[in-house]
């Protein structure tokens, strides 16, 4: 069984509920996902239905060519979607993966969300897929997700200048950072405290 087969599976706990995507989360991940904040830093953009069939049409996609894990967050305590976060950069031979293409509705950020599904995510990665790094990337510029994988116990590695291009036609520094299977007790202590 390959990474991408192994990855796809249910994750939760008594806070968050990760599943794969399927064709029947499209309504409810378009009731989240037309927030343009959320595509501030993203090197795509949904603004509107024709942007959104293209997003929702590539996860599929990708999920089924096993390039890209696309899970579809719930919030246990109140039953609705979240957002979408994947497994990604799939390098089974180097025991290497990404977790990336993150995003949460404006009604769960700063409640917890982030911090239980990067814990279930790294977890699944560390202890049933047995990577040795997790590794993860933003644009330089993005303060909130560089405070959040800061928060989560990641290690900020560094910045690649002008690394690929966004909407706008900016080009984007992304920096990135890690978390090694040597590090992975000490921020799954911190993250579950």
């Amino acid at each position: 069984m390959t990474w991408a087969q192994k990855a796809a599976a249910v994750l939760e706990n008594d806070h968050v509920r990760l599943h794969p995507v399927t064709e029947a989360d499209r309504e409810g991940i378009r009731a989240v996902a037309m927030d343009p904040d959320i595509w501030r830093y993203f090197v795509s953009r949904v603004e509107d239905e024709a942007d959104f069939k293209v997003f929702f049409d590539t996860c599929l996609a990708d999920q089924a060519a096993g390039r890209r894990i696309v899970f579809v967050v719930t919030d246990k305590s109140c039953g609705r979607i979240a957002g979408s976060m994947s497994y990604g950069n799939l390098a089974e031979a180097d025991a290497r993966l990404e977790i990336g293409w993150s995003w949460l509705g404006r009604d769960f950020r700063g409640q917890g969300v982030n911090r239980w599904v990067k814990y279930l995510l790294l977890e699944h990665a560390f202890e049933q897929l047995g990577a040795e790094r997790v590794e993860f990337k933003t644009d330089v510029l993005n303060e909130q997700a560089r405070r959040g994988l800061r928060n989560i116990g990641a290690t900020e590695e560094g910045v690649l200048r002008s690394f690929n291009y966004m909407p706008d036609g900016r080009r984007r520094d992304a920096i990135f950072y890690s978390v090694l299977r040597a590090e992975w007790p000490r921020v799954k202590e911190h993250l579950t405290i």
